[in-house]
């Protein structure tokens, strides 16, 4: 089978032939349909995870159809069409697992960066930890729902957003974008930080209806004029700094949520978040049952990511343009 293969931090992708996999047990053989480009590829190659396993085959936001089983399976059987996530598996019987909180274990693994991921035309993965697209979903478009969809949308329920709700989406990239849309479709009201007026009228095409620049104007005093302030501010932007600077923003008993970050520490004035009991939180991808409800809420409001279907010999250009900042919309490898 045709693969890319990460071999070292810093290293290009090589692309290779390798024999297909067998499913042992518990795992399911899955022949990709498409697998999407992620910054957390690009982070895997800069050397930003120091548990990351070499070589290994990158991606994590896989959509397939199941070509074979392993023993002990039962269900999906063959022909399923699935989406792999960026959890892999857990060790199953810790307190996080058995309620069904598997990306709070303290033993998971994780897709393309310890486990062989999507980067290839099959691959194998956990049967419990796939899940069922739903009828009819056009499986390249949905591939980054896997994790910029999952993420966007779970960081969205674990900050308590809600109809009515005053929420602040800090950057429009992958999860912010679908982030926007979601909030929309929750009954939200939303309102989007960036860098430059360019990307307003994307942003409100959305379904925005505040767009702030950080160049022209502080977004922290800007939100507070928005009628007292967000009452969830989801930082989506691949910078710890972008995040800490819209908290003044938050209304009273408001939640400032990091799903995206950068390498830079956290600093945050203590004093207002102490008289305005503000809460901040970090939200990791999701369990299995945080991505069927992702893929379900997508389908029902049809929110599905701009994407750009690319072969797998042109996912190192994929990675390199995003590096240099070059990249537009989401490139999904597509094997069809």
């Amino acid at each position: 089978m045709h693969a890319a293969i990460a071999t070292a931090v810093d290293a290009p992708l090589s692309l290779t032939e390798l024999d297909v996999p067998q499913p042992g047990f518990g795992e399911v053989l899955v022949r990709v349909t498409a697998c999407g480009v992620c910054f957390s590829d690009l982070n895997l190659l800069r050397g930003h995870y120091p548990f990351a396993r070499f070589p290994i085959t990158p991606g994590h936001e896989i959509t397939g159809v199941v070509a074979a089983t392993g023993p002990g399976v039962t269900s999906p059987t063959v022909g399923t069409a699935v989406g792999g996530q960026f959890l892999y598996d857990s060790c199953g019987h810790c307190d996080y697992c058995v309620r069904g909180e598997q990306i709070l274990c303290s033993a998971k693994r994780i897709t393309g960066i310890v486990a062989d991921g999507g980067y290839a035309e099959y691959v194998i993965l956990k049967a419990g930890f796939v899940t069922e697209l739903p009828t009819g979903m056009d499986p390249v478009a949905a591939a980054p729902l896997m994790c910029a969809g999952i993420t966007a949308f779970n960081g969205l329920r674990q900050g308590g957003v809600t109809a009515g709700s005053r929420v602040a989406i800090v950057g429009a990239g992958g999860i912010g974008a679908l982030a926007i849309s979601y909030a929309v479709a929750m009954g939200a009201r939303v309102a989007v930080v960036g860098r430059s007026q360019k990307s307003a009228d994307a942003a409100k095409e959305l379904g925005a209806e505040l767009f702030v620049a950080t160049q022209d104007t502080d977004p922290a005093q800007a939100l507070k004029e928005w009628e007292g302030g967000a009452n969830v501010v989801l930082n989506a932007a691949p910078s710890t700094s972008a995040g800490a600077a819209a908290l003044g923003g938050l209304a009273p008993d408001g939640t400032l949520v990091f799903c995206g970050y950068g390498t830079e520490p956290l600093q945050l004035p203590i004093q207002p978040m102490v008289l305005n009991r503000l809460h901040v939180i970090a939200s990791p991808s999701g369990s299995p049952h945080d991505l069927r409800d992702t893929l379900a809420f997508s389908a029902s409001h049809g929110i599905f990511p701009k994407v750009t279907p690319i072969g797998l010999d042109e996912a190192p250009a994929a990675l390199d343009a995003m590096a240099a900042g070059r990249s537009s919309g989401r490139s999904v490898i597509s094997f069809l």
